[in-house]
């Protein structure tokens, strides 16, 4: 067995070899090469001989080996105001804490994406993993934690996930239909919508399940009676006043998300309409502030704790090179009764 390499000129000094490189010159395998330069035993004498004789002549180059990652997972919110956040941090800890993870927490500040500021220090910090909430993060930034193996896992995207990217989200059109149902079994025809940005899927997905409901019931949609909204407590408030100055105006509201329903109670007591008994409203999230308005709301619940240990459980898996049954998981939404939905009065 034999090798022949081209001779290096004085002004162009030679390098030293990888493993791979010597391999490919020897006409062996990387393992057998690897052995040699561990001192193992289970190696020819002749094939010995051939690999240490190309190290002596070219050196041997140990490849860098990547540094280990920080033991830390980067949560990356939309915004950190609200009760959304805690329910996810509590959902991310439970699991984070299982395996000795520290967790660090970042906003984008009402972007839509976080600023490549924010990517040059979640690279620096290396960590285990990613974990974007309510947020979507830009082709370049997904790349770049890519290329240097920190994985990558949505909750509830504000966007399509993209389907290299693992995601959790709810039964978000689900939730749509079992509000609208909900009203629509109490008698309610006149059903108005407030929805959240068009460009949030979420959003996108609750009008569906609010247009299916109506549909299967046979009640047309009149246009007037579907506003979009921005999740906010005034957006709902501006919204709802809109709604409640129609000649008709709406039996029952669904707003997409509490904190617009809280908005829509605030417009009732304005125009002196009572919940439930003038004005039925519904709610999406079941945040904790829902069981304390006068009346308690009745929301879709959200199950956004399980969601974001869902989302760490899989991210924990890729962290340590497991595979993913499936790169896409959705949890269940639920109807919860309280005491601001009724019959339309008369």
């Amino acid at each position: 067995m034999s090798a022949t390499t081209e001779p290096s000129s004085p002004a162009d000094p030679p390098q030293a070899l990888t493993i791979a490189q010597i391999a490919e010159l020897a006409g062996v395998s990387t393992a057998t090469v690897s052995k040699v330069v561990n001192g193992r035993t289970q190696v020819a004498p002749e094939t010995r001989t051939l690999v240490e004789g190309l190290i002596r002549r070219h050196g041997y180059r140990r490849q860098k080996r990547r540094p280990s990652p920080a033991p830390l997972i980067e949560l990356a919110f939309h915004e950190l105001e609200g009760t959304h956040a805690m329910d996810v941090i509590k959902g991310v800890e439970r699991v984070a804490r299982e395996h000795r993870l520290g967790v660090v927490l970042s906003a984008t500040e009402g972007r839509r994406a976080p600023s490549r500021g924010w990517i040059e220090d979640v690279l620096s910090r290396r960590p285990t993993g990613v974990i974007s909430i309510f947020s979507q993060l830009t082709d370049t930034q997904c790349a770049q934690l890519h290329a240097r193996g920190i994985p990558l896992v949505l909750v509830d995207p504000s966007g399509d996930p993209r389907h290299q990217v693992p995601s959790v989200g709810a039964g978000n059109w689900s939730g749509g239909l079992s509000a609208t149902r909900h009203l629509l079994d109490l008698g309610h025809q006149r059903i108005a919508i407030i929805t959240g940005p068009a460009r949030a899927l979420s959003s996108r997905a609750r009008l569906d399940g609010y247009r299916a409901a109506m549909d299967a019931a046979g009640v047309p949609v009149d246009p007037a009676l579907v506003l979009e909204g921005d999740f906010s407590v005034l957006g709902g408030l501006v919204h709802a006043r809109r709604l409640l100055a129609l000649p008709e105006p709406p039996t029952a509201v669904f707003t997409s998300n509490d904190a617009q329903a809280v908005g829509v109670y605030h417009a009732a007591f304005e125009a002196g309409a009572r919940i439930p008994h003038d004005l039925s409203v519904v709610g999406f999230d079941d945040m904790p502030m829902a069981q304390w308005l006068v009346p308690p709301l009745t929301t879709i619940r959200q199950p956004l704790t399980d969601m974001a240990a869902a989302a760490t459980g899989m991210l924990v898996t890729l962290a340590q090179g497991g595979l993913l049954p499936q790169s896409r998981m959705e949890l269940t939404t639920s109807l919860v009764l309280r005491q601001s939905t009724a019959p339309p009065a008369g």
